[in-house]
């Protein structure tokens, strides 16, 4: 990347030197775009000296693209800015050129980089969006005024989140947008060094929460490693000091374990008749800090890695072949991200080579076309309205409808789309949003009919229904993963593949208990939308059973010496409870249902009751937080006692006799049973069971569990007084 901005009266921010330069042109020196800036525009048989170099990396990408929009849009652009300075104290049109060279040594379009010399003309001058679509048309219009909403966007303020969903939703409607956004932050961060420390400090935190995950997701790596190293300098100037001293080290050493491998790999690849060119990659400031940290003294292939680049996917595994034959796999670290792409487009082979001495060297083998995607990503997508035959003359690809259609569009933008619309109100769209960018490891899944799911680490089955039905997994009613049925909580990894398994209901409902599973905000947003919709009755009288309203204070009755007596409690019976509180009547939870040994803590409530909670009881932590003081209790005497069990299993035959038959097995009576009628061929079966003791409990649950066809076995929610 170049263009970068530099201002010898100003001392600049430690922006970061690569760890290596790309071959081609040097950086430009926009001291002297400025001084051609002010020169006015040329004639108009020939490009203005100030964008001959944006004319020069775009024709490069693009050997046949019409370079007269370009010409028109820096003469506008010029003209509109003259007289404004940067803080910097260059030209202000320095900026919209630079943000255009990043831009098209990416390889972006001319329809982008008109857009992007225009993009500040209509926030910052008279310029007004109708006057750069009667000159532009209608395409560069709408990504001007998209870039223009992300300008008054303040990331870092709680009160803007629906001003940030609407930019969102600009940004989704073309890609082109976000892309003009990302390289003008680049530019912004490389010249930072005119601010003052403190705002320094904050736009770099907004960049490194918000921008650089955009950037990872959209797969425009070439901007987010450089915005990376860039926020690292500002917000770990001592780390960054380190790693760069890490770097200046290694290269004062005495041979190149990297460049001995490359040769070697080289020498394999020609003697296998495969033409490819290998080349050393050396890792960005971040990549290796990182690296650094993981595993402590960095030996020589720790400072980069070999890129692999060929012709034709099948290359790819020919190399990977070859490279495993004759040198020393690691075969652990191998991955292939090109039958399985992740999900911002990027496709490559991951492996590694060992050397005798014990080096390890990093490879990754991917096609030119691939690299080009790994590196510019969405930018490198060209224009995603344009038709292949260019047959269209407003540039625009439209359905039978009308609408924009964007073919080329990233899942992941696809899909925050739809949560946009689908989340109730803006602040849950926020929060989703900013939990989902903070996840930055995916894994793949895949499906029986052999398709794959997309999910972030730490997935459940719960996020796969969604992802695979959308709303339609409300009526999901349980899974197979690798073959076996587990229940939707269950943790997917990497490479599982699930079965989900739909009811015929078309009334099904999701469970309000789906929400600790769900990790996705497709499966959030879904399920607390359907519950904002349908209010559980169950779920206010549970309020009212743990303590009733919130804003209520409870009233508490004088005190005696007296425990609780057994008949107060609620399921455990011959389990006493012992609380320090004369006269109070003692009930257990229904939320948590606690049971010896479990370790328990009390709260009074209305009417003198003290209500007996397991510690990690979820109302534990909001009665807290609502300031009420917690009473101790304890296990008095315990022989054997009740506990009522729910298991959940599908519908088939003989379930009844085999859960039976597993609970005689353990040594536990039967006092009561209940199997409600199936629904969305699911069965809920409700044992009240008296237990020699209560560390039994754990094995008799484990031992139901283990019934084919039951997929979850829990303590009653809501127990009735069980007589002795």
């Amino acid at each position: 990347m170049s263009a970068e901005a530099t201002n010898p009266a100003v001392s600049p921010a430690p922006a970061p030197q690569p760890a290596h330069r790309r071959k081609g042109r040097p950086r430009i020196d926009l001291r002297r775009l400025g001084r051609a800036a002010l020169l006015g525009p040329t004639t108009r048989d020939r490009l203005p000296d100030a964008i001959s170099h944006v004319a020069e990396a775009h024709r490069a990408h693009h050997p046949d693209a019409d370079l007269e929009p370009l010409r028109r849009a820096y003469v506008l652009a010029e003209s509109s800015h003259r007289g404004q300075m940067r803080k910097s104290g260059e030209p202000y049109i320095t900026h919209p050129l630079a943000v255009t060279l990043i831009l098209a040594e990416l390889g972006a379009e001319t329809t982008t980089l008109t857009a992007s010399l225009l993009h500040d003309t209509v926030e910052d001058t008279d310029v007004t969006l109708d006057q750069v679509r009667e000159e532009f048309g209608e395409e560069v219009c709408f990504i001007v005024d998209g870039v223009t909403k992300l300008e008054k966007v303040d990331y870092g303020a709680a009160a803007e989140p629906e001003t940030f969903r609407k930019m969102l939703v600009a940004t989704g409607n073309d890609v082109r947008v976000m892309s003009i956004k990302l390289a003008d932050r680049l530019h912004n961060m490389r010249t930072l060094g005119v601010m003052r420390p403190e705002k320094q400090e904050r736009i770099a935190k907004v960049t490194r929460d918000v921008l650089i995950p955009l950037a990872e997701r959209l797969g425009v790596q070439a901007l987010k490693t450089e915005l990376e190293d860039l926020v690292f300098a500002i917000l770990h100037p001592e780390e960054y000091a380190h790693t760069r001293d890490l770097i200046a080290d290694n290269a004062a050493q005495d041979g190149d374990p990297l460049a001995e491998i490359a040769d070697e790999v080289r020498g394999v690849l020609r003697e296998a008749g495969i033409q490819a060119e290998v080349l050393i990659r050396p890792r960005h400031f971040v990549s290796l800090h990182r690296v650094s940290r993981k595993r402590g003294r960095l030996r020589g292939t720790d400072f980069g890695r070999i890129l692999v680049l060929v012709g034709e996917d099948a290359d790819c595994y020919a190399v990977l072949g070859e490279l495993h034959t004759c040198l020393t796999p690691v075969v652990s670290e191998f991955k292939d991200f090109i039958a399985v792409p992740k999900f911002n487009l990027y496709q490559s082979l991951h492996t590694a080579v060992a050397r005798g001495d014990g080096q390890v060297a990093e490879v990754l083998i991917r096609t030119h076309r691939m690299h080009k995607a790994a590196e510019a990503g969405v930018v490198a997508l060209g224009n995603p309205y344009a038709t292949p035959a260019e047959e269209q003359t407003d540039g625009r690809r439209t359905d039978a409808e009308g609408e924009r259609i964007d073919p080329t569009r990233p899942g992941w933008l696809s899909r925050l789309l739809d949560w946009q619309e689908a989340a109730p109100d803006a602040d849950m769209f926020w929060s989703t949003l900013r939990e989902d960018l903070a996840q930055d490891r995916e894994i793949t899944v895949f499906r029986p009919d052999g398709g794959t799911l997309g999910l972030p680490e730490g997935a459940s089955c719960v996020d796969a229904a969604y992802a695979q039905y959308g709303e339609d997994a409300h009526a999901c009613i349980g899974a197979r993963v690798n073959g076996r049925l587990a229940t939707l909580s269950t943790v997917l990894k990497d490479g599982d593949t699930v079965q989900l398994l739909m009811g015929q209901d078309p009334a099904s409902e999701p469970s309000r208990e789906w929400l600790e599973h769900a990790h996705t905000p497709a499966a959030r947003i879904a399920i607390q939308r359907w519950l904002a919709t349908h209010p559980s009755p169950a779920a206010d009288a549970q309020d009212e059973r743990d303590g009733g309203p919130k804003d209520e204070t409870p009233t508490l009755r004088p005190a005696l010496d007296e425990p609780a007596a057994a008949s107060d409690t609620v399921g455990a019976v011959g389990a006493v409870v012992v609380v320090d509180r004369p006269e109070a009547t003692v009930r257990l939870a229904g939320c948590c249902t606690p049971v010896p040994p479990d370790e328990v803590t009390g709260f009074a409530v209305r009417g003198g009751v003290v209500t007996v909670h397991r510690v990690e009881c979820a109302a534990v932590t909001r009665m807290k937080g609502l300031g009420r003081p917690e009473i101790d209790v304890r296990w008095g005497d315990t022989t054997e006692f009740r506990v009522t069990l729910v298991a959940e299993s599908f519908q088939r035959p003989h379930l009844l006799a085999d859960l039976t038959e597993a609970i005689a097995l353990e040594g536990v009576d039967i006092v009561t049973a209940t199997v409600e009628p199936p629904t969305q061929q699911r069965v809920r079966h409700t044992y009240t069971l008296q237990l020699p003791d209560a560390a039994h409990l754990p094995a008799l649950m484990r031992a139901m569990r283990n019934v084919p066809g039951v997929y979850d076995v829990g303590r009653a929610q809501h127990q009735t007084v069980a007589a002795h």
